[in-house]
This record gives C-alpha cells, structure tokens and sequence, in this order.
C-alpha cells in the first residue's frame, strides 16, 4: 500500500525585522495509515510542520519542499479551491485548546453542521443527524443536549471531544492532532487517545500526532520522528523510543521524572551545536 503523505525537504521559515527565522528545516518523512507521533521542545517546528500540511501558515511565511504530496496531489501547486476542499474534509487538523478552536457564539451542534454541509451537500436533517452519531461516538453522553451547548458550558475534556467530532464529521483520510491531550487531565487523556485509537484503526487514518510527552507517544504510536530547532534528528520505532540512540532524545528521556530515585537537581539538557547542523 502507497503512503498516505508524502514530506520532502519542507521548510517554513518567517521574515522578521531582525532576519529569516527558519521554523522548519528539511525535515522529511512518509505517513501510511498508521499513528506517527511527532516530538520535540516547544519551537521545535513540530505545528508549523502540521500547519505547513494543512496550508494553514500565515501569508508571509516562506515554504518549500522537494515533495509536499497528499495521496497524489501536490500540496505546494494546489490551487486555494483545491486547498479548501481537502482541509476538514480529507485532511484535518484538531488543536490543541478547544477554548480557542471552537468558535464563542455558535452551538457545538451548529459547527459541526457546518464542517459537515461544506464538504457534502447533505440536507439539514440528515447533517444533524451525521453530527449526533459523531458525537456519541467520541463518547459524548447525551448527544442531542451537548449539539445545542455552546462552548463556554461545556468542560475543557468535552469541548476537545466535540472538536474532534467536528474534525472527523466529514471521514478524513489524514488526522493531524496538535498536542490533543495537553489541556486535559489523565483520566480524560486516556479516553481521548482511546477514542483516537479505536478511530484510526476502524477507519485505517493516517494520523501525525503532535506532543511533548514522550511516554504517551511510546505507547500510543507506531513510529516518533524527534525534532530539535525546525530540523528531525532521530526516527524510531515507538516501541523502541526507550533505547534511542541521539543524545538530544536520550537528554529528553532522561528530564523525565522517575519513581524511588532522587532527581535534585533536576537534570537539564547539555545542548550541542552540532544538533543544529
């Protein structure tokens, strides 16, 4: 079976009063329809690399790529039409805070309508309808009260349920989730990432998933790509994260908090230069 996306050589980068400040560095890789989690440092480029996917960079940035291709088509010489249909229908994206992702003063019910009726030309009813089974099947309880809540009224945990119910309303092929988990406590984590996982696995999505964590990525992914200043600097398998090999990965590793052993000082990464090149 073909990968699913294609990345080769993507940069972004962003003019700036004091010069270009380059957010992606060549990073390169291929997604089937497996859970490739993505991890790095906060300005690692791990979203921009997802924005630069989903076309969503702001009108200055600079990108490029010797391959930027989705199940054929050439992400970089789409034109905008193109663009737009394929984001939220064949490609999403969720975010990582659904208090800044959902919009204020329309109902959780109505957004997801709308994702669903830009993409299929579907009646009113029967898109209300698509939205409930999707809401019940993120494990929402109660789907027809929550489609008529807005966003202020739900919790932080429901609210990232219902904009991954929003993402997957139309049956995207590639899912691509920005740190989803972040803003939520453990127990919550779980359910999410289950939801997630049952969803890959019946649909067969590709899924990049975005995260600082590295024990959740090592548990919940196929394969990690680690990246270090807009550039990757290790690949393996998840499964095998415990025994990378890069000392920018083994320094992450090795800030992570362990039971029964005294970590005063806390350990901080000896950065090199040569991680950079």
């Amino acid at each position: 079976m073909r990968p699913l996306l294609h990345v080769d050589d993507l940069k972004v980068s962003f003019p700036t009063r004091s010069g270009l400040v380059e957010a992606v560095r060549g990073v390169s890789f291929t997604l089937g329809r497996e859970r490739l989690g993505i991890v790095g440092e906060s300005g690692s480029g791990k979203s921009q690399t997802g924005r630069a996917i989903m076309g969503l960079t702001p009108p200055q940035a600079r990108i490029s790529a010797a391959r930027l291709e989705f199940d054929g088509i050439d992400l970089l010489s789409a034109p905008p039409k193109l663009r737009r249909s394929l984001r939220g229908g064949r490609i999403a994206m969720v975010l990582q805070d659904p208090k800044y992702s959902l919009n204020p003063v329309m109902s959780i019910g109505r957004q997801i309508v709308e994702t669903l009726r830009t993409h299929e030309n579907v009646s009113r009813k029967v898109a209300r309808e698509r939205a409930l089974d999707m809401l019940a099947a993120v494990q929402i309880r109660d789907p027809a009260r929550v489609f008529d809540l807005y966003p202020h009224e739900v919790s932080g945990g429901m609210g990232q349920r219902a904009m991954i119910a929003m993402m997957l309303v139309a049956g995207p092929e590639l899912l691509i989730a920005d740190e989803p988990t972040s803003a939520l406590d453990v127990t919550v984590q779980l359910e999410v990432l289950s939801i997630l996982d049952r969803l890959v696995a019946d649909r067969g999505m590709g899924l990049v998933f975005v995260s600082h964590d590295l024990r959740l990525v090592s548990s919940f992914c196929d394969r990690v790509l680690v990246m270090y200043a807009g550039k990757v600097v290790e690949e393996i398998a998840a499964s095998e994260l415990g025994n990378a090999r890069h000392p920018y990965t083994r320094g992450l590793l090795n800030c992570m908090p362990t039971l029964g052993t005294n970590r005063h000082p806390l350990p901080v990464l000896d950065r090199q230069p040569e991680w950079r090149l």
